[in-house]
C-alpha cells in the first residue's frame, strides 16, 4: 500500500524532506570538536618520533631531484 502512494505522488514532502523527525537547525557539536582535536593531538603525539626521518627522507628526494637533469 505504502508503495502504491510512492508510485503515484501522494505524498505532501517534497522527496528530500521525507523524515520522522523534525528537522533542527545548524548548531555547534563540541563533542565530536573534543573527539577530533583529541584523535589530532594523539597523532601528533606518536608521529612526533618519526618527524627527523620524514625530514631526511624529504630532503634526500629534494637533493636527488634536484641534480639528477629533467
Amino acid at each position: 500500500m505504502a508503495e502504491d502512494a510512492d508510485e503515484s505522488g501522494d505524498s505532501i514532502l517534497p522527496e528530500p524532506l521525507r523524515t520522522v523527525t523534525p528537522l533542527t537547525g545548524p548548531h555547534p557539536d563540541e563533542t565530536m570538536n573534543l573527539i577530533g582535536w583529541g584523535m589530532f593531538l594523539g597523532l601528533l603525539i606518536l608521529l612526533m618520533p618519526l618527524l627527523p626521518f620524514i625530514l631526511i627522507v624529504w630532503l634526500i628526494s629534494k637533493v636527488t631531484d634536484a641534480l639528477t637533469p629533467s
